[in-house]
């Protein structure tokens, strides 16, 4: 499905990235990421990215490292010749009450996961204008759709990837680049573990499929979302949550 394809995903050593990293390998793509901390983790994403015969680089950079970003985006293209798939996919999540948020926890929350739509996407999304061609997908959270008891800095902060999702679609249609999002419902990550008890307690009450989704669910997905496959879509979001109801 992305044979030959070049991707850049954020966040690739845990989770849903990692689960990414891999489907998108097994599916023929060369895989790149970015990771914070876990040297020993991003050794295991590149191992298994190349049990799949695909090219694999791994980077220890902040995704809100703007010069940095822009340096590797210029490294990994000369490496690689191009981009055609970027998944923005790290987030962070403070398990925080709004009366009680500390500003330091919203400052971090939004940097993070607003910030990074700026300093990750723009230099890959030029790239991909002077190839005229490339997807990117932007994992967003249900959170930002329902009033669920999670944080509201996450959820602002996923809020801001619709709009941002939505908007920059229409710009990057002139130049052959789609740009889509996938709404997460609750998977079985590291992230979920700092959602409020009372919120992962009520879970599988919530969703049809009862129970946390697995990250290799919703990486199958995304692998079709990026896919030539998916000719006729951008601007969109696609909720993947196991049926919550509302």
């Amino acid at each position: 499905m992305l044979e030959g394809k070049r991707a850049f995903i954020t966040g690739g050593t845990r989770g849903i990235g990692a689960a990414i990293c891999n489907v998108f390998a097994r599916e023929g793509a060369d895989v790149a990421f970015n990771y914070n901390a876990s040297d020993d983790l991003a050794a295991e994403t590149v191992a298994k990215v190349k049990e799949h015969g695909r090219r694999a680089e791994s980077y220890k950079i902040s995704v809100t490292d703007r010069l940095g970003l822009k340096k590797m985006t210029r490294e990994l293209v000369e490496k690689w010749g191009g981009i055609d798939v970027l998944v923005n996919n790290a987030a962070i999540n403070r398990g925080d009450n709004f009366a009680t948020t500390t500003d330091r926890a919203w400052d971090e929350v939004i940097s993070t996961n607003v910030g990074s739509l700026f300093a990750v996407t723009k230099p890959i999304y030029k790239q991909m204008i002077r190839q005229r061609k490339g997807s990117i997908l932007n994992i967003t959270s249900i959170g930002a759709l329902r009033a669920l008891p999670t944080a509201v800095h996450y959820a602002t902060s996923k809020a801001a990837m619709i709009g941002f999702t939505k908007c920059l679609s229409r710009e990057a249609g002139t130049f052959g680049v789609k740009v889509n999002a996938i709404a997460a419902g609750i998977f079985d990550t590291d992230l979920a573990q700092a959602l409020p008890d009372r919120l992962l307690q009520m879970h599988d009450l919530w969703v049809s499929a009862g129970r946390l989704g697995r990250p290799e669910e919703l990486a199958e997905y995304a692998a079709f979302m990026v896919s030539d496959r998916n000719s006729f879509m951008t601007g969109e979001v696609v909720i993947v949550d196991g049926g919550t109801i509302t």
